[in-house]
């Protein structure tokens, strides 16, 4: 059986690849017929080794390769061959050949991250020789109604219920990192003990990341809110967050205004920006978006060349630390 689990929505392959696990019996005696494989090292001789052998004292073998589609990404020929030294080890036709020719006892998943573009798939010349006889699972980055919807499912998993109003206020906390967002679901249904989850129980259940935190600091001081700034500023301080890092988060929201205000600039719409820039939660667009809009491009220069010298100032001893990022 061959299985293709592809998309950058890591968790969610991840969990595939479990329930997968799951149907082939005994999992010490399923743990000692795996073999887990690098697919941009892979070569033939290694795939054919691993797939043609019998399982031992069980019914299947679990043949697990990352990252074999991602290798055969249509680019420039002559780059990929001078990359393998041009042997056989980058045909896709003879591992092609390899896996649909691989016993019955064999269980193959083929697991990917490469970004979620259908027509991408359509030009990978592997991926075309061997989806015909695979079960294709799609796990592209979930946004929006989406994310919403998953949220929901997964409280619902653990026996509990969320409002629309906190679901948003959920998503625009922790966006489109399941890995972070399943925990903080585990503590929000935990927390309400099966009654409806709120936006209340939110905010006051669910830690903010450390971005959420500096979204809530660049707020503050363009709303020349120092009180509030210093607040959130000593939190981050508080819970570890050292200086040089809380610069480095400062300054790539900072890049990112520049970057949506040259693109704006550029005519480029809201869609396009929105996948240059990584942007897939609605909420923290909008939020982003909206900061750009309140300054130009030369104060944004401005802003961070004093975020340059204060990193200098700290570096060369000139300030501690704690002091340069307060000023």
């Amino acid at each position: 059986m061959l299985y293709i689990l592809w998309g950058e929505d890591e968790f969610s392959r991840l969990e595939a690849l479990s329930e997968i696990k799951k149907g082939l019996g005994d999992i010490e005696m399923l743990s000692a017929n795996t073999s887990l494989l690098d697919g941009q090292k892979l070569t033939l001789n290694e795939l054919r080794a691993c797939v043609e052998s019998m399982p031992f004292l069980a019914p299947r073998r679990l043949v697990i390769i990352k990252g074999l589609l991602e290798r055969f990404e249509p680019k420039d020929k002559s780059s990929r061959l001078k990359k393998s030294g041009g042997t056989t080890a980058d045909d896709p036709a003879a591992m092609a050949e390899c896996i649909n020719h691989m016993p019955p006892s064999t269980v193959l998943v083929v697991t990917d991250g490469i970004e979620f573009k259908k027509p991408y798939l359509q030009t990978n010349p592997l991926f075309s020789m061997i989806s015909g006889k695979a079960e294709v699972k799609s796990f592209p980055v979930l946004r929006g109604n989406k994310l919403a919807q998953w949220i929901q499912a997964r409280v619902a998993r653990y026996s509990g219920s969320i409002s629309v109003q906190a679901t948003n206020v959920l998503m625009a906390y922790v966006g489109g990192d399941l890995f972070a967002m399943s925990n903080e679901i585990q503590k929000l249904t935990a927390y309400t003990a099966g009654r409806r989850i709120e936006e209340k129980d939110v905010r006051a259940v669910v830690s903010a990341s450390q971005e959420a935190d500096i979204f809530m600091l660049i707020d503050s001081i363009l709303d020349h809110k120092a009180g509030l700034a210093e607040q959130i500023l000593q939190k981050l301080l508080q819970n570890g967050v050292v200086a040089p890092q809380i610069l480095v988060l400062l300054a790539r929201q900072v890049q990112m205004m520049l970057q949506i205000k040259d693109l704006k600039g550029q005519k480029k719409p809201a869609s396009e920006i929105q996948y240059q820039l990584g942007i897939f939660n609605s909420f923290a667009w909008e939020r982003m978006n909206s900061r750009a809009e309140r300054y130009t491009i030369e104060k944004l220069k401005d802003i961070y060349r004093s975020l340059l010298d204060t990193d200098i100032a700290i570096k060369t001893g000139r300030f501690e630390a704690d002091l340069a990022i307060n000023i």
